[in-house]
C-alpha cells in the first residue's frame, strides 16, 4: 500500500502497533520464564496481560472506522525480540541475566512509547477522539511499565555487579587500585 496522506500513515502505523503488540504476547512469556527474579517475572506477566489490552484496544480503534484489525509486519519489534532471545540463550541464570532481560524489556518499552506518543497524537489531528482516548491509556500504561522496571533494575543490578565481583580473585593491592575510588571496579592490565 502506498502512503499517500497522513490517514494512510496513521493507519499503517496502527497495523504496526498491533503486529508488535502481537508479537510481544508470544515473547513475553518466554521472558517471564528466564528470570530469575520473582519481581522481574511478575512485572512481565503483568505486562502481558496490559499487553494483550492494547491489542485489544487497537481491534477497537479500526472497528470503530468500520475497518477489520490490519497488521503490518513491525521489524523493529521483531529485532527487539531477537535481542531478548539472545539474552535468554547467551546468559547464565542470575542477576547478571536479570539485568539483561530488563534491558531488552526497557528497550520495548521506549519504543512502544515513541510509537502511542505518536500514535495518540495523530489521532488528536485528525479528529478521533476515541481513538486518542484509548492510546492515551496504553502509552500511560507503557510509562508505567517502564517506570517499574526500572524501580526493579535499582536492586538487580547491583546484585549483578555483587555477583560477578564475588566470583573474582581478590587482587594483590597495587598502588592503581588502592586509590580506586570507592563503587569503581579496577581491572589488572596485563603487559
Amino acid at each position: 500500500m502506498k502512503i499517500e496522506t497522513f490517514e494512510d500513515f496513521y493507519q499503517k502505523l496502527l497495523a504496526d502497533a498491533f503486529d508488535a503488540e502481537n508479537q510481544l504476547i508470544k515473547a513475553l512469556p518466554k521472558m517471564a520464564k528466564a528470570a530469575s527474579s520473582d519481581e522481574l517475572r511478575s512485572a512481565i506477566e503483568e505486562h502481558l496481560e496490559q499487553t494483550r489490552e492494547h491489542a485489544s484496544r487497537i481491534e477497537k480503534i479500526f472497528e470503530s472506522s468500520d475497518q477489520s484489525p490490519k497488521r503490518t509486519k513491525c521489524k523493529a519489534m521483531e529485532g527487539l525480540i531477537e535481542e531478548g532471545e539472545e539474552v535468554i540463550k547467551e546468559f547464565e541464570e542470575g542477576e547478571l541475566k536479570d539485568a539483561a532481560l530488563i534491558c531488552a524489556a526497557q528497550k520495548v518499552e521506549h519504543y512502544e512509547i515513541a510509537t502511542y506518543g505518536s500514535l495518540r497524537t495523530f489521532a488528536s489531528m485528525l479528529g478521533e477522539t476515541e481513538a486518542q482516548s484509548l492510546l492515551e491509556e496504553t502509552l500511560n500504561e507503557e510509562k508505567e511499565a517502564d517506570q517499574k522496571l526500572n524501580e526493579i533494575a535499582e536492586s538487580i543490578n547491583p546484585e549483578a555487579l555483587e555477583e560477578e565481583e564475588g566470583e573474582e580473585e581478590p587482587q594483590p593491592a597495587t598502588k592503581q587500585n588502592k586509590t580506586a575510588k570507592p563503587g569503581t571496579r579496577n581491572k589488572q592490565r596485563v603487559a
